[in-house]
């Protein structure tokens, strides 16, 4: 048997980015806010109470990276890089809540309409708070996605969400204000709240697959398995056993290298760590470990299913 690990690349500290999201949605939510006050707009109050679920998200995204970045301790050997999967589902549940109210808000007014005041300055307020929403939502998303940080990603598109809400209810208003349909305002309050339900679906999709040990992505597992089919002999050198899984920005993968039997353990190890070496060079986040069998021996083929 050999048993060969790499060690993940090391991440850099992205708690700076929690940092710059909390200091956006704390901005964002006075500015919408403001809007709201100055219109009294259910339309745009529903914006508001979006930005500040993005606020507790944020919070929540900071104390979950400070988390998994701890390295690996007595207690949790592979590390704290699942917390962030915790963050992302508990997301999801507070945009779903968001949305519940931000619904309930909007066939409330639907049933008692109420005049809308000086929409156009408070559409320039919510125009400039969807700005700054998305130029922070493409800066963590581009980041998380370069390090593999479901938290970042979850909390950029959940920004991204917000401005394509901003957007949508700044382009109602704007035509009931031009039509005088107050109706207009609590339907976009409505409509506001089944998108988020929809954000709220796919954070919590996402960050249930983490923590079920899900599998590489498809095209992930095709390049790994290409890499093996470059170095299989039929016969003499074969694979089989090869599993992946994702833990917040680490991955890992197992798998095992039938070699022949009379091969010295000095041989074997070194091809398995040629061959981990080509990998990791492909997978930087990856750690991998190894099991080296006799490929002549039936008890090599005995643990090859999941």
């Amino acid at each position: 048997m050999d048993n060969t690990g790499s060690p993940p690349a090391t991440r850099p500290d992205l708690r700076k980015y929690a940092w710059l999201a909390i200091a956006a949605a704390v901005l964002t939510v006075l500015l919408k806010t403001a809007a709201w006050a100055i219109t009294g707009s259910v339309g745009l109050l529903s914006d508001a109470a979006e930005s500040l679920v993005n606020l507790v998200a944020a919070i929540v995204a900071l104390v979950s990276l400070t988390i998994a970045a701890r390295p690996a301790d007595e207690d949790h050997h592979f590390g704290h890089s699942k917390a962030e999967y915790f963050s992302a589902a508990l997301e999801g549940i507070m945009v779903f809540l968001a949305a519940a109210s931000i619904i309930y808000l909007g066939i409330e007014r639907l049933l008692n309409p109420r005049p809308l005041e000086s929409l156009g300055i408070g559409l320039a307020v919510s125009m400039v708070a969807a700005v700054l929403n998305g130029v922070v939502g493409r800066i963590l998303i581009r980041v998380g996605e370069r390090h593999r940080s479901i938290t970042l990603r979850a909390d950029g598109k959940h920004l991204m969400t917000d401005v394509y809400t901003s957007v949508g209810v700044v382009i109602g208003l704007g035509l009931a204000w031009l039509s005088g349909w107050t109706w207009v305002d609590p339907v976009i309050a409505i409509l506001v709240g089944v998108n988020i339900l929809f954000t709220g679906y796919r954070l919590i999709s996402e960050s249930t697959a983490g923590l079920m040990d899900a599998s590489l992505s498809p095209e992930d597992n095709a390049r790994i398995q290409a890499i093996l089919d470059a170095h299989t002999e039929q016969g003499r050198i074969e694979f089989h056993a090869v599993r992946t899984r994702e833990s917040g920005s680490r991955q890992f993968m197992e798998m095992h290298m039938l070699v022949p039997g009379d091969w010295t353990v000095q041989r074997g190890h070194d091809a398995m760590e040629d061959l981990v070496e080509l990998i990791v060079a492909q997978f930087p986040a990856m750690s991998v470990t190894g099991h080296l069998e006799p490929v002549a021996d039936p008890r090599s083929y005995e643990d090859m299913a999941l």
